[in-house]
């Protein structure tokens, strides 16, 4: 039996900014509790959201506010006693939880574990649901809706578990402990995806030419909610870690 109490966490929000906040939080823990609802707030819903999960005012209209609400009581007790926070793309969800007044404990980014477990880049995407179907996680699950994504979130946090475990020949609790750590790192990313150096190694662009890091870099600065990652990686390459 493990010694950790796990939150397998999903939320839905109005947006991805910084003054957007959640309408749907689901989660499933290892202790035998499934919580899904929507909630009401103050913030209109944007357009690109309502689009991506689907969720309209109309379905939030009369829903009560999630902070007091029995899920807010009950995830504020499991915070306190370090009940293991996982999900993907975990400081989005952490960002949206604590501006209700929550402090995240513990947690498992699984998005970083399936990186850090696929040093050379050979899966195309880390996104929940290519990783879905890539590994063939077969759920009654609906794509960007809270719930449907906890039902995947769960699986794949189980394979990548085994992986650790079957690897590195530690016990479940173990690989549990590497996982929190190696959540807590920046990733560091070995190619570039985008623009005029799609598919080619950061190595090589840092050799033949470090002066598109080093835009590239004063642009991720720049950014409304800067991604640590990005940071990370173009300092790592241009030597300024």
């Amino acid at each position: 039996m493990m010694k950790y109490t796990l939150i397998f966490i999903d939320t839905e929000t109005t947006g991805a900014g910084p003054d957007d906040r959640l309408i749907q939080v689901g989660y499933r823990t290892t202790d035998g509790t499934d919580v899904d609802e929507l909630y009401s707030t103050d913030r209109k819903i944007d357009i690109g959201a309502m689009a991506t999960h689907h969720i309209t005012e109309s379905m939030i209209e009369g829903k009560p506010r999630f902070i007091g609400s029995p899920a807010f009581e009950d995830l504020k007790n499991r915070f306190a006693k370090d009940h293991v926070f996982i999900a993907h793309n975990a400081p989005f969800d952490i960002g949206m939880i604590e501006k209700e007044g929550l402090h995240v404990g513990p947690v498992i980014d699984t998005l970083k574990i399936a990186r850090a477990l696929d040093p050379n880049e050979k899966i195309e995407s880390y996104a929940l649901q290519y990783l879905r179907y890539l590994l063939g996680i077969e759920v009654k699950a609906t794509a960007h809706d809270a719930w449907g994504d906890i039902l995947v979130l769960e699986q794949l946090f189980y394979r990548l578990l085994k992986k650790i475990v079957d690897e590195k020949g530690i016990s479940q609790d173990n690989a549990i402990d590497w996982m929190i750590e190696e959540s807590k790192k920046p990733t560091l990313y070995r190619s570039i995806k985008f623009g005029k150096y799609a598919g080619q190694k950061l190595e090589d662009v840092a050799e033949t030419d470090p002066g598109y890091l080093r835009w590239l870099l004063g642009e991720k600065e720049k950014e409304e909610v800067p991604d640590e990652n990005w940071l990370h990686t173009l300092k790592h390459y241009l030597h300024l870690n």
